[in-house]
């Protein structure tokens, strides 16, 4: 019974006191040195002597100390997101992508959040990650302000930029905003439609050009004139609102929306005018929001993969770290066209 008595208390975390390193060596009767080589998953350490390292820290509760193993190593294993502090599904989901690639990877996020991209404020935001001992930063930089912000950070932060415009200032990781505009509006026009009107987003966001971009250049290459765009705000209000200009039009009879929100509130003004889509206006958004299946009708639209975004953040940053003299890249995500019930052939009038 003593002896028993005597084990239990060795598995159990130290009495009004954390777990450190030397409880862990003590319990698997091993050196500080081969818990530390354990811990870096070095291979100069035996199987079975792992193993009882790793069960000491699991009957200890034990849990590194991440900042003096940073101290040791030179690495503090821990990323820095700077963000522009919106709710909007785009920014949203590409920060979920980062953070979840950084995990899977073994690394931890510190974010900073800005309510403008502005140059001292995108400078300020990196200083203080720097400060926080993060290895490379990466910067979600949807608007043009942001890009100019880019060009003009100090140099030596291993860095890459989401979105971040077509020069190579920075290392970029993107999706083609371009291609899937193209992608929206040829299948607008495989469906018989020629009066392809578009609503844009804000005009400083480089997302909104693209995509009005690849808009243009859809209707360009079937000689189509491309007619003037409307401008919203991303918002499904100004969908709504922008729809009652569409509504004046009778000649148009496809819309590509340049995302999701802003196509809701254009059903929703089409629904209250007793005009149905899409036997009377074929709707295409962009961006595949976890809701757009649930329009009435079911959109269709433009999906990005922000999950496959994150993984590129973390592979162009991670080889910045590992060689920093490697050369600059520039990488698209394809977009994906995504088929559902609000697009249909043009009828006859």
């Amino acid at each position: 019974m003593v002896s028993g008595a005597h084990t239990e208390r060795r598995t159990q975390e130290p009495e009004g006191r954390t777990a450190v390193m030397a409880d862990v060596a003590k319990l698997a009767e091993v050196s500080l040195q081969t818990v530390s080589r354990v811990l870096h998953d070095s291979p100069n350490v035996s199987d079975d002597t792992r193993k009882r390292v790793l069960k000491a820290i699991q009957q200890l509760n034990y849990r590194p100390n991440v900042a003096a193993q940073a101290l040791v190593t030179g690495r503090s294993r821990t990323l820095g997101v700077v963000s522009f502090d919106t709710a909007l599904y785009g920014p949203a989901s590409t920060l979920l992508g980062i953070q979840e690639a950084a995990h899977d990877a073994g690394y931890a996020v510190s974010i900073a959040s800005l309510r403008s991209m502005k140059r001292a404020s995108l400078f300020e935001a990196v200083q203080r990650l720097r400060g926080q001992g993060v290895e490379g930063v990466v910067i979600i930089a949807p608007q043009k302000s942001a890009v100019e912000a880019l060009r003009r950070l100090p140099p030596g932060v291993p860095m890459v930029a989401v979105e971040g415009g077509p020069d190579h200032s920075v290392p970029v990781v993107a999706v083609d905003q371009f291609g899937g505009a193209m992608a929206a509006t040829r299948h607008l026009l495989e469906l018989g439609h020629r009066a392809i009107w578009h609503i844009a987003g804000p005009a400083d966001w480089l997302e909104a050009e693209q995509r009005a971009d690849g808009w243009r250049s859809a209707l360009k290459d079937a000689g189509i004139r491309p007619p003037t765009l409307l401008r919203g705000d991303w918002s499904a209000r100004s969908g709504y609102e922008l729809g009652r200009q569409l509504l004046q039009k009778p000649e148009v009879t496809a819309v590509f929306v340049a995302n999701d929100q802003m196509a809701l509130g254009l059903l929703r003004r089409l629904h209250e005018a007793g005009r149905e889509a899409p036997r009377q206006l074929s709707i295409v958004g962009f961006d595949d929001i976890p809701e757009a299946a649930y329009f009435t009708p079911p959109l269709t639209t433009i999906r990005q993969d922000f999950a496959e975004v994150g993984r590129r953040c973390l592979h162009l940053l991670l080889g910045q770290l590992e060689s920093p003299a490697r050369p600059w890249e520039h990488v698209e995500v394809p977009a994906q066209f995504v088929l559902r019930e609000s697009t249909a052939a043009l009828r006859s009038r």
